[in-house]
């Protein structure tokens, strides 16, 4: 979207993401991570970091923000990883890529239930505010409502849980990282950060130049396709020293992982917050951490991260 319907529609829910606003929900990330490692101990020495621990932290986080009831949990599950691992054997919904189009509708199904029901009877949730919202004194469509809550449900948790899996795995292929995060827990910050550089969930967009512009020699014409890689450019070399090393203490690091500009992710705070939150959890109650088996990646070319991670641990107790 351009201005000014893109601000005016992210205004609707930018006070939410505020940093006053996120800072009451520390306390609520804490537990989370709690309970999540607290299952690792429970599972015993063995586990798919992806499927019983990633997946399940952001996903609880942003749809109890949404309002969503823990029971519609799995399905949003199932439809995330349907719509972003459409090129997955193991994630597709069917091979025929028009399936894609159904499970949009399946979210439209489910989300149009969702606003009539917060319009009827309002709560205190950020699902209630989308479905009441005006902009000019002219309530949202169904399309934009609807879709509001379609990228607040995906991207909201798999990206986040992308980043979860691909940063342990990074720890793990890094050993003097993870000691010297464990050491040190005040490079908790600049490590969730090299996590996020490193992992860089979202892959690519495009965009369409609305003027000639040159760059490095090269003239983009206008009304020519640009592609936006973001692995690539978190591993370039006149942003990021050592673009191909894994650096806990990292500083400054300019990744592009949320975006740029006035697109720039909404909930890059709470994505932070939320790794910050796992890892000081995690690490401390971590004796021991090797692969269990081969990680896998899931088939994409626009969002995604890990899909196993199985490893073999030993965890302490809460």
């Amino acid at each position: 979207m351009d201005e000014p319907e893109h601000r005016n529609l992210r205004n609707v829910t930018a006070e939410w993401f505020l940093p006053k606003n996120l800072s009451k929900l520390e306390g609520v990330l804490a537990g989370f991570a709690k309970r999540y490692v607290d299952k690792m101990a429970e599972m015993g020495n063995q586990c798919d970091f992806v499927r019983d621990i990633a997946m399940f932290m952001p996903l609880n986080v942003i749809l109890s923000i949404l309002g969503l009831p823990e029971s519609d949990y799995p399905r949003m599950l199932k439809l995330t990883q349907e719509l972003f691992g459409g090129l997955d054997e193991d994630l597709a919904r069917d091979s025929d890529p028009a399936a894609i189009v159904q499970v949009i509708q399946d979210f439209f199904v489910d989300f149009t239930k969702l606003t009539l029901d917060r319009r009827a009877v309002p709560t205190d949730d950020m699902a209630s505010v989308v479905a009441n919202a005006t902009i000019d004194g002219q309530p949202l469509t169904d399309m934009q409502t609807i879709s509001y809550y379609v990228i607040t449900a995906t991207a909201g948790h798999d990206t986040t849980a992308s980043a979860m899996a691909g940063g342990l795995l990074a720890l793990m292929e890094n050993p003097d990282q993870m000691e010297r995060l464990k050491s040190d827990p005040s490079l908790m910050n600049t490590a969730v950060d090299e996590m996020i550089r490193w992992v860089a969930p979202v892959k690519h967009f495009m965009r369409t130049a609305t003027e000639d512009y040159e760059v490095r020699g090269t003239t983009i014409k206008k009304g020519q396709s640009v592609l936006l890689s973001y692995p690539s450019g978190n591993r370039d070399e006149d942003a990021h020293p050592d673009p191909f090393r894994f650096d806990v203490g990292r500083s400054p690091n300019k990744h592009l992982s949320f975006g740029f500009g006035v697109h720039y992710c909404l909930g890059a705070m709470l994505a932070r917050m939320e790794l910050k939150a796992l890892f000081k959890e995690l690490l401390p109650r971590l004796q021991h951490v090797e692969l269990a088996g081969e990680p896998k990646w899931m088939k994409t070319i626009f969002v995604g991260g890990l899909k196993t991670l199985p490893i073999r641990y030993e965890v302490t107790a809460g």
